[in-house]
């Protein structure tokens, strides 16, 4: 992944978390402590960053074109990319 490109995973569970979609793509945050926990620090639903466990998601490699799409709508609260 080259430098400075945003880190996307799609959930492929999410066991009593309402705050996320099975089959939606998210993305993560930079947190050295949470991935040495085995967690990964996801945008959610709620427009807010929470930890969840690494193996509720697959990371996937964006093109550069959803990239922008991708980080624009993140960045705005409430807004969804569908």
């Amino acid at each position: 992944m080259k430098k400075g490109k945003g880190r996307y995973v799609v959930c492929v569970r999410a066991e009593g978390a309402d705050d996320l979609e099975v089959r939606k793509v998210y993305r993560v945050l930079p947190d050295e402590s949470a991935s040495a926990r085995g967690h990964l620090r996801i945008v959610d639903e709620s427009g807010e960053d929470y930890l969840y466990p690494v193996e509720w998601f697959v990371t996937i490699e964006v093109p550069d074109e959803a990239e922008r799409f991708l980080a624009a709508t993140s960045a705005v609260p409430g807004a969804r990319a569908r």
